[in-house]
C-alpha cells in the first residue's frame, strides 16, 4: 500500500503532465471491461470502507478495514442485481440499495430493495419498504433509527429502525413527492414537493401549519431551501427567478433579507461540501467546463484541508466521498479526462494520504485523449456549451468527426471526465464532439425548458451548429462526419440526419427512440402517471407534430448508411422502436446497412463479449464511411 507525504505539498503527489506521443491502437476490450469498482463509501468512524464491484450483469459489495485493507465482509444478491449505493447509519451498520437494471444505460427498474448489515456480515436483515423512502437525517444521537421521508398522497417524515424495520411517523406535509428540510435541532422547517402535474411547491412549517412560499411549473423558477447556517437561524436557498442558473443565497426568515453566497453565470451547482459535524456549509461545487469549488467558509479548518487536497492534484479533479464524524479521515477521488481515477483516504492528524483503489489501472493516461470544454453561439444567439476530444498525438485539424449526443435528454448533461466510448473513438482517430444542447440539465431551468416540445428541432439545431463550429475551427473535415448516440442520443443520431440529409456520411442509433408517438404506448415511462405527465410536458403536441419529429416517419430523408443496435429485453426503449424504423427503412428501399440485436440485453449491453462485438462492428462501419487516419499513423 502506497503512503504519500503531506498532501499540502502538491509537488510530492502531483502526476507529471501528459506528454504527447504517437498513439497506440489499444484493444477494444481495454475500454469496455468492467472497472475494478464503481463506488466507495467511508464509515462514520473512518475505520472501514465499502466497495461496489461490478461483475458482468451484477454488482457485489465488499467491506474492508482500512488499516491493512483487510476484507471483513462480502454481499451478493444475484444476477441483474446491483448494490449501487451504500448508506452508513452508525459506526457498525449500513444500508445497501439493491437495484435491478436491465441494461447499461438503464435507470433503476422499479423500487430498489434495501438490506441492512453490520460491517462484519452479522445481523443481516431485509428492510421492508425502505426502498420507497429517502433518508433525511442519520439521527446520529440514536444509533437505532434514521429519519426518512416517503410520499403517498402526502409527504411523510418518519423514524425508521435500522435493526427491525419499525416505522414511526414524525410529521406530514400536504404535498406529493416531498423532501423535508430540518434545522440542526432536527425540527421540521420546510418541504419541497412535486405534484403529479410536475409543479414544484416549496412550503414552510409555521407551528403546526404549512404555508406555501413558492410554486412553479416544471422548468420554471426555483426557490429551494438547502440547509441552515451554523447558528440555526438563517437558511441557504437556491434561487432562480427567470430560469437562469440558480444562485445560492443566505436568507433571514424574519427580516427576509438575502445575502448572496455563491453563483456561476453558466451552470447550476452540482453539490455541496459540509463540515464533519454537518452544521457548516463549506463549499459549493460547479461543473462549468471542468469541476471547481467555491469555498463559502474559507476560515473553517476543514475547508483548508479540502482546498489543500484540491491544490495537491493540479492536473486532476478531486471529488469528496465522505468525512469521518470526528473530522479526521477524508475520503476523496482524484480523476481526470484521461484518468479514470483512484480513491485515497487522507488523515488530517498525520497529514498523510493512503492510496486505496484505482478504478481502471490498465488505462494509461498518456495514451488517452484530452477532453476540452467548448462553447459557441447557436443560430438564434443562445450560448451553448459542450466538449471536444481531439485524438492524442494528432495534428488536431481536418479530422473525421463523430457527433455524440447524450441521453436523457432533460436533466442529464455531458460532463468532464473519463468516458470509455469517447476515448475508444479518439483512439481510433476520431475527434468526438459532445454538445449540451438545449433541454440538457445543469444550465438553469430556462435552458432546459427551451428543449421541451423541441426534441427534433431546436435541440437538433444546436448539434448542427456545434458541428458547423467544429468545421469552422478547422478541426473537422466536413466530408467525414458521422453521428452516434444511445437512448435519446440514438434518437438524435437519426434525427440529425433527417434534419440535415447531406451533412453526415453515416449514423448509428443504439437503443434509440425513433417514434415519439410510440413513447406514449410502449416502454416503462407511460406505465406511471408521473411518466405520462412528463411526456405530455416535453413531447411535441399532437400526433402530426410528433410524427414530424420522428425519424421513423421521415425515412425518405435518411439517405446515408445506417447502423442500428438494440437489446431485445429493453424496457426503457422497447424493441418496437427499432422494429418500426427498420421496417420503414426497408419499405423505402434503404434498409439499415448493419443491425445488431442481442436477445439477452436491455437498455445498453452489459456482457463483455457483446460489447466487444458491438464496438468492433461500429469501428468497421465508421472506418468504411469516413476512412480516418488510423491510430499509430503519423499525424
Amino acid at each position: 500500500m502506497r503512503i504519500f507525504g503531506k498532501l499540502l505539498l502538491a509537488a510530492l503527489i502531483a502526476l507529471p503532465a501528459t506528454v504527447l506521443a504517437k498513439p497506440v491502437e489499444l484493444p477494444i476490450g481495454d475500454f469496455f471491461k468492467d472497472p475494478e469498482f464503481t463506488s466507495v463509501s467511508l464509515s462514520p468512524s473512518g475505520k472501514y470502507i465499502t466497495v461496489s464491484v461490478p461483475q458482468g450483469d451484477q454488482t457485489v459489495l465488499a467491506a474492508f478495514e482500512v488499516d491493512g485493507m483487510k476484507l471483513v465482509g462480502k454481499w451478493n444478491y444475484g444476477s441483474k442485481k446491483h448494490i449501487d449505493r451504500v448508506s452508513w447509519v452508525n459506526d457498525e451498520r449500513f444500508l445497501m440499495y439493491v437495484s435491478e437494471k436491465l441494461g447499461r444505460f438503464d435507470f433503476r427498474v422499479g423500487t430498489p430493495d434495501v438490506y441492512a448489515s453490520n460491517v462484519d456480515g452479522t445481523q443481516r436483515a431485509d428492510m421492508p419498504n425502505l426502498g420507497f423512502y429517502g433518508i433525511v437525517d442519520k439521527n446520529w444521537d440514536d444509533p437505532r433509527t434514521i429519519l426518512v421521508q416517503r410520499s403517498v398522497d402526502s409527504a411523510f417524515l418518519s423514524k425508521y429502525d435500522v435493526y427491525n424495520g419499525r416505522v414511526t411517523t414524525v410529521a406530514t406535509a400536504p404535498v406529493r413527492f416531498g423532501s423535508f428540510i430540518l434545522d440542526h435541532d432536527r425540527k421540521v422547517r420546510y418541504v419541497v414537493g412535486q405534484e403529479e402535474d410536475l409543479e414544484t411547491v416549496t412550503m414552510r412549517r409555521d407551528g403546526d401549519r404549512w404555508t406555501t412560499i413558492h410554486s412553479s411549473e416544471m422548468g420554471g423558477a426555483v426557490r429551494n431551501p438547502v440547509t441552515f447556517d451554523s447558528e440555526n437561524k438563517r437558511v441557504f436557498f437556491q434561487v432562480s427567478e427567470d430560469g437562469e442558473p440558480a444562485r445560492l443565497v443566505l436568507r433571514d426568515p424574519e427580516s427576509r433579507e438575502e445575502t448572496p453566497v455563491a453563483s456561476n453565470p453558466n451552470v447550476d451547482s452540482i453539490g455541496y461540501l459540509y463540515s464533519s459535524d454537518e452544521r457548516e456549509l463549506l463549499a459549493v461545487a460547479y461543473m462549468d467546463g471542468v469541476p471547481n469549488y467555491v469555498f463559502v467558509n474559507q476560515d473553517h479548518p476543514e475547508s483548508k484541508t479540502y482546498a489543500g487536497l484540491i491544490n495537491a492534484f493540479p492536473d486532476k479533479a478531486v471529488s469528496f466521498g465522505g468525512i469521518s464524524r470526528d473530522g479526521r479521515k477524508v475520503l476523496f477521488r482524484a480523476y481526470s479526462d484521461v484518468d479514470p481515477g483512484a480513491y485515497y483516504l487522507f488523515d488530517r492528524e498525520t497529514g498523510r494520504a493512503q492510496f486505496l483503489l484505482a478504478s481502471r489501472d490498465w488505462i494509461k493516461p498518456e495514451q488517452m485523449s484530452e477532453m476540452t470544454p467548448i462553447s459557441f453561439t447557436a443560430r438564434d444567439g443562445t450560448r451553448v456549451h459542450g466538449y471536444l476530444t481531439i485524438p492524442q498525438g494528432s495534428s488536431g485539424t481536418n479530422l473525421p468527426l463523430i457527433l455524440h449526443p447524450h441521453g436523457g435528454p432533460h436533466g442529464p448533461r455531458d460532463m468532464w471526465g473519463f468516458n470509455p466510448e469517447v476515448q475508444f473513438l479518439a483512439n481510433r482517430g476520431y475527434a468526438v464532439l459532445q454538445v449540451n444542447f438545449r433541454g440538457s440539465g445543469g444550465y438553469g431551468t430556462a435552458f432546459e425548458r427551451m428543449g421541451y416540445r423541441n426534441w427534433g428541432t431546436t435541440m437538433i439545431d444546436d448539434m448542427t451548429d456545434a458541428v458547423d463550429w467544429a468545421i469552422g475551427q478547422g478541426v473537422a473535415d466536413k466530408d467525414r462526419i458521422c453521428t452516434y448516440g444511445a437512448s435519446y442520443g440514438g434518437y438524435a443520431a437519426l434525427q440529425t440526419v433527417v434534419r440535415e440529409p447531406t451533412k453526415y456520411r453515416c449514423t448509428i442509433g443504439y437503443v434509440g427512440v425513433y417514434s415519439l408517438p410510440l413513447m406514449f404506448k410502449d416502454g416503462d415511462i407511460p406505465e406511471r402517471e408521473e411518466g405520462r405527465n412528463y411526456l405530455n410536458r416535453v413531447m411535441p403536441e399532437g400526433l402530426a407534430a410528433q410524427q414530424a419529429q420522428s425519424p421513423a416517419y421521415n425515412v425518405d430523408k435518411i439517405r446515408i448508411p445506417v447502423m442500428l443496435v438494440q437489446g431485445a429485453k429493453d424496457e426503457r426503449v422497447p424493441i418496437s422502436q427499432y422494429e418500426l424504423l427498420k421496417k420503414n427503412l426497408e419499405k423505402a428501399g434503404r434498409p439499415p446497412e448493419v443491425t445488431i440485436v442481442e436477445a439477452k440485453e436491455g437498455h445498453g449491453f452489459y456482457d463483455y463479449d457483446n460489447q466487444v462485438e458491438l464496438y468492433t462492428a461500429m469501428e468497421a462501419f465508421l472506418d468504411k464511411h469516413t476512412a480516418p487516419a488510423k491510430a499509430g499513423d503519423a499525424p
